[in-house]
C-alpha cells in the first residue's frame, strides 16, 4: 500500500550532508518526494512509497549520515497522491 510521509528531523542536521544522503537513501529505496532545510535548523522531508520502504527510510532518518546528531523525528502519514516523479533536494 502506498503512503505519504511528512518528516521533520531535528538536531544537528544542517551542514552535515543530511539532505544529499537522505536523497540517496530515498532513491535507493524507490521513494519519491523531496527534502529541504528549514529556517529553524531542522530538515523537512515529504515522501511517498510503500510501507516497507517508508519504515526503512524512517529508521535511516533517525540516524542520518555520520556527522549528523538527530534528536527527534516527527512523522505524519496520509494517503499517497502520486504527485512526485522522483526524489529531489529543494531549496
Amino acid at each position: 500500500m502506498m503512503k505519504r510521509a511528512h518528516f521533520v528531523v531535528s538536531g544537528r542536521v544542517q551542514g552535515v550532508c543530511y539532505r544529499m544522503c537522505a536523497a540517496d537513501e530515498a532513491t535507493r529505496l524507490g521513494l519519491t518526494g523531496w527534502v529541504r532545510n528549514r529556517h529553524d535548523g531542522s530538515v523537512e522531508i515529504m515522501t511517498e512509497g510503500d510501507d516497507t520502504a517508508l519504515s526503512e527510510f524512517l529508521a535511516w532518518c533517525r540516524q542520518g549520515p555520520p556527522h549528523a546528531r538527530v534528536t527527534e523525528v516527527d512523522a505524519d502519514y496520509s494517503a499517497a497522491t502520486g504527485e512526485f516523479g522522483e526524489f529531489t533536494i529543494t531549496y
